[in-house]
């Protein structure tokens, strides 16, 4: 599975889970560490934890593992990290606030709608 399949993927999975503002930003230019960043936002704490189950289901359905995972407890922005992809959850609230939108401005922005 390519990189990009694997982003096309966990923001299908996030979209199965009503994530919204689902983004796939390009990070191939930008740094070394990954190529895709797939970012969604969601209303509850509990979304945010669903949605994030879900990828993490359904990527290690297709063989991806995860190498690491953050902020799943507090259900206000978890981090999955896949290696060539990256994937954000974040209640709306703390994605307004941390702008990874933003702060990567130069990435390749593609809006995911299923």
């Amino acid at each position: 599975m390519t990189p990009k399949e694997t982003s096309l993927l966990a923001a299908k999975a996030a979209s199965e889970k009503k994530a919204s503002d689902i983004v796939i930003m390009e990070m191939t230019e930008l740094t070394s560490t990954t190529d895709y960043f797939v970012i969604s936002s969601a209303n509850t704490a509990t979304q945010v934890r669903a949605i994030a189950d879900n990828v993490e289901e359904k990527l290690a359905e297709a063989g991806k593992e995860m190498l690491h995972e953050e902020g799943h407890r507090e259900g206000e922005w978890i981090l999955l990290d896949f290696g060539d992809v990256v994937v954000h959850v974040f209640r709306q609230d703390a994605r307004e606030f941390y702008a990874l939108e933003q702060l990567w401005a130069d990435a390749k922005l593609e809006t995911y709608e299923d």
